[in-house]
């Protein structure tokens, strides 16, 4: 049974690099051209919407925030969604990557809002089947901070209303509800025989980018072996090449060899024979 993989990273600004990476403006060097464009959206933009950081921007504006946004807000929250390699073909060739993708699309619904889900690509072009999506962290109610404050019997400031919308990744990405993504997430993935990874394990998360960084690496260092591999057989095929010319040079020495042998035989056999004889007793 192979894992349900699940990747959350804050984004700030409109994360260009990365819609170019999803929208394939910028073709990647681990990608087969040949499957590019089995890739594809996998939810409508709104109206007058183009692209995914028109759609970050667009929910920004329409969800109704009336408090300031600096530059260095998160703005939007990537999540990426995969499997075991082997799972994920397999999951491809039986005809249930449909079904998959449906599955995944209704879990970022239920866990995140309809409205905060702004994009979702799935790729195919690449080893393994995986999703891009992207969300825009409005939440609304309490803020967790004044809450905690609350519970701790700290002096609070007058209550605001937590009706209003907020842009706020930290409510989104605590540590608790991470975990439980990671959870429900398998339950939801289960039915393809994918299970969470092991609760409290000491690997090591690491971010899409550096899921990127190194993949590429991993396609260089395979491409180099390759590399190496060729320069042997080629040298092997010299190596060959040359002994069978010393071999077709040792067999053509040889039927010389056994050429002349036999030509002097063919001589020596002429002399010693009768007519020779006679005719050198007739003279």
């Amino acid at each position: 049974m192979g894992y349900a993989v699940l990747h959350l990273n804050k984004v700030s600004g409109n994360d260009s690099g990365m819609s170019a990476h999803i929208e394939q403006t910028i073709e990647p060097k681990n990608a087969d051209k040949s499957r590019t464009h089995l890739n594809r959206e996998l939810i409508s933009f709104p109206e007058g919407v183009k692209n995914r950081t028109e759609a970050i921007q667009n929910r920004i504006e329409t969800a109704g925030i009336t408090r300031k946004i600096t530059n260095n807000q998160v703005r939007a929250i990537r999540i990426m969604f995969s499997g075991s390699p082997e799972e994920m073909q397999q999951i491809e060739k039986a005809g249930q990557l449909d079904d998959w993708c449906d599955d995944n699309l209704d879990w970022l619904r239920k866990t995140f809002g309809k409205d905060n889900l702004v994009s979702a690509v799935l790729h195919l072009d690449e080893k393994t089947p995986h999703i891009h999506a992207t969300i825009v962290p409005v939440v609304f109610g309490e803020r967790r901070k004044a809450k905690a404050e609350s519970n701790n019997g700290k002096k609070k400031y007058k209550k605001k209303n937590t009706n209003i919308a907020r842009l706020c990744a930290d409510d989104v990405m605590a540590r608790d509800k991470l975990t439980a993504y990671q959870t429900n997430y398998a339950e939801a993935m289960a039915k393809y025989g994918l299970q969470r990874g092991v609760e409290g394990s000491e690997a090591r998360h690491i971010t899409t980018q550096q899921y990127y960084r190194d993949l590429h690496l991993q396609n260089e260092n395979l491409q180099k072996n390759i590399e190496d591999l060729q320069e042997q057989k080629e040298e092997a095929d010299r190596e060959l090449s040359r002994i069978k010319n010393e071999i077709k040079t040792e067999k053509l020495k040889s039927s010389a060899v056994d050429v002349t042998t036999s030509a002097i035989e063919g001589i020596g056999s002429m002399f010693g024979s009768s007519k020779v004889k006679k005719a050198t007793a007739g003279n």
